[in-house]
């Protein structure tokens, strides 16, 4: 994703840099209360699924395991142990963190150690803000302004490792989503460490499914009538990489191909499978349902196989569970 956004910033500034920013110009873009894309997306991902289920099986109640993150543990994980450390962080009794990185360092630059004689003191990133560093104490360091100008111009090296900008917007994000679900489903919450409980004292080994048999029977020993399970992956409705090369030179052909396209169910020798790639030579890889390539040799020809069902937006295979034959009753 970085890389398109980098080939995305790179044509907006080729093709359209003499254009007025009309960025901020939509109603939905300034509202109240409202959601991004990405977010929207997420929710609705998780609806959408909720929505399958409930067309396939008689849902009459819905739990839903859920997880909260707490951003200053992630981000300090001694609060854990030292809850006073929540109030009292590392910035506590300094006006800001370059206070504190002043004091830390006792007003004395970490290069020269006062040589310079330059009384004026500046906190240096060590990692570049513009290389991702962080803004925390750990990438924070006390230079005096010969030693600063001096750094900038390359005339010196320092050797002190400094630390990148840690992302926690996903964290964020999941606590967000977590809200709305429950709220717009009206579904009850459990955690995960009473689902771990539930599937210990069941005697099932860790695995999504058996996790989800866990939350549905809440703790009670179930009777499996089946060892069939049916998973199912979403995929993207159309192919959204329509060329490749730097500037985008050569065309990828996404329509059919000796009739098949991307991501057809077919059987080969008995087996079905999904495509992943197609050759104009006549040959295709093929995949299983979780997306990871099947290594055939000879590479299977199309000729050689039939298609089971066209190109949707997801995928759906029923496996046979051979762990699961001894959990049958």
């Amino acid at each position: 994703m970085k890389q398109r956004s980098k080939y995305r910033r790179n044509r907006r500034n080729r093709k359209t840099r003499y254009r007025k920013a009309r960025w901020l110009n939509r109603k939905n873009s300034i509202k109240t209360d409202r959601f991004s894309p990405t977010m929207t997306s997420k929710i609705h991902a998780h609806l959408k699924e909720m929505k399958f289920v409930k067309s396939i099986l008689p849902i009459t109640k819905q739990v839903v395991e859920t997880a909260t993150f707490d951003p200053h543990a992630l981000k300090n994980p001694a609060v854990l142990t030292n809850k006073w450390l929540y109030q009292k962080g590392v910035n506590y009794g300094y006006a800001n963190t370059k206070a504190y990185v002043l004091a830390r360092d006792g007003y004395r630059c970490q290069h020269c150690k006062g040589k310079s004689k330059n009384k004026r003191l500046e906190v240096h990133h060590i990692i570049f803000r513009s290389m991702g560093g962080s803004n925390e104490e750990s990438n924070l360091m006390t230079l005096c302004k010969t030693c600063h100008d001096a750094l900038h111009c390359g005339e010196v090296v320092l050797k002190k490792k400094g630390k990148k900008k840690g992302q926690l917007h996903h964290a964020t994000q999941m606590n967000s989503i977590r809200v709305q679900l429950l709220k717009r489903t009206c579904a009850e919450e459990t955690f995960g460490f009473m689902t771990k409980e539930h599937r210990q004292l069941m005697g099932l080994p860790k695995e999504h499914y058996f996790d989800a048999v866990a939350i549905a029977t809440e703790g009670v020993i179930p009777t499996f009538q089946t060892n069939n399970l049916l998973f199912k992956k979403c995929v993207s409705d159309g192919d959204y990489q329509q060329t490749k090369g730097i500037r985008s030179e050569q065309v990828i052909p996404t329509g059919k191909l000796f009739s098949f396209r991307k991501f057809d169910k077919v059987q080969h020798k008995g087996k079905e499978y999904f495509i992943k790639g197609r050759m104009s030579t006549g040959y295709a890889i093929l995949m299983d349902i979780k997306g990871d390539k099947v290594e055939l040799k000879p590479i299977p020809k199309f000729s050689k196989m039939r298609r089971r069902s066209a190109r949707k937006s997801w995928i759906m295979m029923q496996k046979n569970i051979s762990s699961f034959d001894s959990c049958v009753i």
